[in-house]
């Protein structure tokens, strides 16, 4: 059997996150696999670079799975748009990439990229596309709050609850927040995130902008390691997973 990475995208709105569920509700991980071994002829299950929560998008999202068929690379163009005919409009494949066998798109991946989209102004354009957000909000203080992440690993006040979860411990590489035509977007980075952590950490930073949470505060919330210490979770409407980053010549034999 060869192992592919495929490489996609995804308007998260009509699914209930990544991960299939044990009962009906629609995932993107479902979708895939039904696709998949429709086409390709044969059982097909795909294993994503990570779970996203109901609701929420990613523009880079990352999957690997096995196949007996052995030609998806060297007629590459043929089936993204077979693939892509077949699949929902909300749904993308843009790659395909023969990997190693020990390759895995979730445990490989060396850090990740989220964005989250807060628009200022009623837009109907941006409705399950970004978080509208009325008053008002000092974002200058949001990326003071921010630095402070950089001074902490346990992100336990930001994880979900009774999870598997064998540690809480994450390594933040860039978290700030930016404005651009009445839209604030707030980018992290890290070595991995827990389940919710994002939503988490924007809805306590938002607490700190509206100032309803002062800087001690925040700093307060993080050491605590206690979840509802920390402000709401944001919804996931906003929320984007944007990059997926894997060792150096990882698609060109680098594994």
């Amino acid at each position: 059997m060869q192992r592919y990475f495929i490489q996609l995208s995804y308007n998260g709105t009509a699914y209930h996150g990544w991960q299939i569920q044990e009962n009906t509700l629609q995932t993107v991980q479902q979708v895939l696999n039904e696709m998949l071994s429709r086409l390709l002829n044969e059982p097909v299950f795909v294993t994503g670079c990570g779970r996203t929560d109901t609701g929420v998008h990613a523009s880079e999202y990352f999957a690997h799975f096995d196949a007996y068929v052995n030609n998806l690379h060297i007629d590459h163009d043929k089936w993204i748009l077979k693939f892509n005919h077949a699949l929902p409009a909300d749904i993308a494949i843009h790659k395909i990439f023969p990997v190693s066998e020990k390759a895995n798109s979730r445990f490989d991946a060396v850090s990740r990229t989220y964005q989250y989209v807060i628009t200022r102004k009623k837009n109907p354009f941006q409705i399950n596309k970004a978080c509208f957000l009325y008053g008002s909000i000092n974002m200058d203080r949001m990326n003071e709050a921010a630095k402070i992440l950089f001074d902490y690993s346990d992100f336990s006040s930001f994880a979900k609850s009774n999870t598997q979860n064998k540690t809480n411990i994450c390594r933040i590489y860039k978290a700030e927040w930016k404005e651009e035509n009445d839209v604030f977007v707030f980018t992290i980075s890290a070595d991995r995130f827990l389940r919710n952590m994002v939503r988490a950490i924007v809805g306590t930073l938002l607490d700190v902008g509206k100032g309803k949470t002062s800087m001690e505060e925040f700093k307060n919330v993080i050491e605590s390691k206690t979840r509802s210490n920390a402000g709401f979770s944001a919804h996931a409407c906003g929320l984007y997973l944007t990059k997926v980053e894997y060792p150096q010549n990882y698609f060109n034999g680098g594994i």
